[in-house]
């Protein structure tokens, strides 16, 4: 049975770039940009033209670079935006306009100052006025987490009749627990008239920490894209992270659910995004961060040295890591000090590993961390015959 592809939207230039001091100049986005292409992202989306000149001119270079993905534009449903995007996005090969408006009842009071029916005749006007520049339409009904069902599915199934190819459902505040946004999926696939013309699309923002549980309640429901970033960079907490619902999906069959994304460029993709943007990646991070197949505790290494398998879900080499890490600590045994002082040339017989072992916990209590040169003086100070290692 074929899986079903979920298409992957890469924001990190776009929503990504939002945060406070990760600005990116022309060259940095450009390279980044080559990059998720390369990753097998399905749509990468290069700015807000409108907002300022330099992100008009990075979107019409990205659109110029850009080989195989479909490169994308925000707008706001305004005529003048969309008409900005559309002349940002003329030389890509693959044009998405993406625009929409605020659909929840406090957006509609505390930010337009409107109503639910002047709403829907806005979005239906943006979404119509983009088709007459390109055939990919995407509608974003922000704040959708906090919107009503039923008019948030008045709202689908009118912008779906003026042509929108993709419906982008936000949880813009991160509030919506999984089960409720899974359910706001379900409801909307099976409430929507023409709802098989277009995608419905997963938008979560990591608020309360549920982005990615979020987006694969979203999928699981029947969205068929997943809107992320690469580190899950973004506005206040972030956004969803790409790294962790493409794992997600790849690990669990069961789903029946995969993406195009070249896993194994993973680790070097979030490295590059971090260095550019200098945004460091947290250590304890799923999939890429510095200690995500790094092991200190001793049962943990044991299990790990005899089989990879019983502490690790995914093999690094998925990834891009070159293997797991064996980290020596005081709470390390004797089997991770063994594989260690192997790796730099010392094959230990029982007893001699005893000695060493009585040595290496003194090193332990006066060191945060083991590295290979300490083994050196370990192995001497525990005074074992080196002649006798082979």
């Amino acid at each position: 049975m074929s899986k079903d592809i979920v298409q992957i939207f890469d924001t990190t230039l776009r929503d990504g770039e939002q945060v406070p001091g990760c600005k990116l100049d022309m060259e940095q986005k450009l390279v980044i940009a080559e990059r998720l292409d390369e990753l097998g992202v399905n749509i990468i989306e290069a700015g807000f033209p409108i907002s300022s000149p330099g992100d008009f001119k990075s979107v019409e270079s990205i659109a110029k670079l850009v080989k195989n993905a479909t490169v994308c534009g925000l707008t706001r449903a305004v005529k003048k935006d969309i008409e900005v995007a559309a002349e940002a996005l003329k030389y890509a090969k693959k044009p998405r306009i993406h625009t929409g408006i605020g659909t929840s009842d406090s957006h509609i009071k505390h930010k337009f100052n409107s109503n639910r029916d002047a709403i829907i005749e806005r979005a239906i006007e943006a979404v119509s006025y983009a088709k007459t520049f390109v055939e990919d339409v995407e509608f974003y009904a922000e704040d959708a987490g906090r919107t009503d069902n039923e008019f948030l599915a008045r709202v689908c199934e009118a912008v779906v009749k003026a042509g929108a190819t993709v419906l982008n459902i936000p949880d813009t505040t991160g509030y919506c627990l999984p089960e409720e946004y899974g359910a706001k999926m379900k409801y909307l696939k099976e409430n929507v008239k023409g709802i098989d013309k277009a995608i419905l699309s997963c938008h979560c923002h990591n608020d309360l920490g549920l982005a990615t549980a979020n987006s694969i309640a979203g999928v699981i429901n029947g969205a068929r894209q997943i809107e992320c970033t690469i580190n899950g960079i973004g506005e206040r907490a972030g956004n969803t992270s790409l790294e962790e619902v493409v794992m997600i999906m790849r690990q669990h069959p069961s789903l029946n659910l995969d993406t195009t994304i070249n896993s194994q460029l993973l680790f070097d993709t979030s490295k590059m995004v971090s260095n550019k943007m200098g945004m460091v990646v947290q250590p304890n991070k799923a999939i890429v961060g510095a200690n995500a197949f790094a092991h200190s505790s001793g049962i943990h290494q044991d299990g790990v040295i005899k089989n990879r398998e019983t502490y690790e879900i995914i093999d690094p080499a998925d990834v891009g890591v070159t293997e797991s890490s064996i980290v020596l600590t005081a709470r390390s045994g004797r089997a991770a000090l063994a594989y260690r002082a192997k790796l730099v040339g010392y094959e230990l017989t029982k007893i001699q590993l005893d000695k060493v072992y009585e040595e290496f916990l003194k090193f332990a209590d006066r060191k945060k961390e083991i590295l290979d040169e300490d083994i050196h003086d370990i192995v001497e100070a525990s005074k074992v015959n080196l002649q006798s290692i082979s």
